[in-house]
This record gives structure tokens, C-alpha cells and sequence, in this order.
């Protein structure tokens, strides 16, 4: 690859933004999704399967709308060019000639 990475256009991992206050939430789909996200994952990620696995359907609009809102914050793959892998790693690993 390139040695660049940017944000892939699907996006399928998402978290609850708990730094977030109370926000209205007008849409009843939305109030659904928010609360079988609070009660199945809490302060963990999640992905849309995931979502399917707890029972919700038709829910792609309500999550938006939970994003939009800023209470779900979304996490979109990182892409570096077609036909190349891209790792995420949550530590940093120095390599050097001489090891």
C-alpha cells in the first residue's frame, strides 16, 4: 500500500458517547434502538450484526439518526488502496534493523 489510510465509506462498528448529555431524541425508533443498545452492550463497541443478534430490524435509519445526534459515535474502517490489508493495533510496536 501507500503508507495513507482514510476512513472506508461503509461503516459497520459504533459506541455509545457516554461524554454526551441528555439529548432529545424525538424519533420512538431511535428511543428503542438507544435502549437495547444500553441494555445489551453498555460502554462497549458493537457492530450492526451484533444489532440483528438482539432482536432489532429495520434499525439502519435509527442508528443514523442516534449518530446524527452525536449519543452514538461511529468508527468506520480504515482503508489504505484496494487489495491491500490494513491492521489496527492498539499498541505501539517499534521495529528497528538491529533488533
Amino acid at each position: 500500500g501507500k503508507g495513507l489510510v482514510h476512513d472506508d465509506v461503509d461503516c459497520s462498528h459504533y459506541m455509545k458517547n457516554f461524554d454526551i448529555g441528555h439529548v432529545p431524541i424525538r424519533i420512538n425508533k431511535a428511543k428503542g434502538l438507544l435502549n437495547t443498545i444500553n441494555r445489551q452492550f453498555g460502554t462497549l463497541a458493537f457492530c450492526k450484526r451484533w444489532l440483528e443478534r438482539a432482536g432489532e430490524t429495520k434499525y439502519l435509519l435509527a442508528l443514523k439518526h442516534l449518530c446524527d445526534l452525536g449519543i452514538v459515535n461511529d468508527y468506520p474502517p480504515l482503508v489504505d488502496q484496494k487489495g491491500c490489508y490494513t491492521a489496527q493495533m492498539e499498541h505501539t510496536i517499534v521495529l528497528r534493523p538491529t533488533c
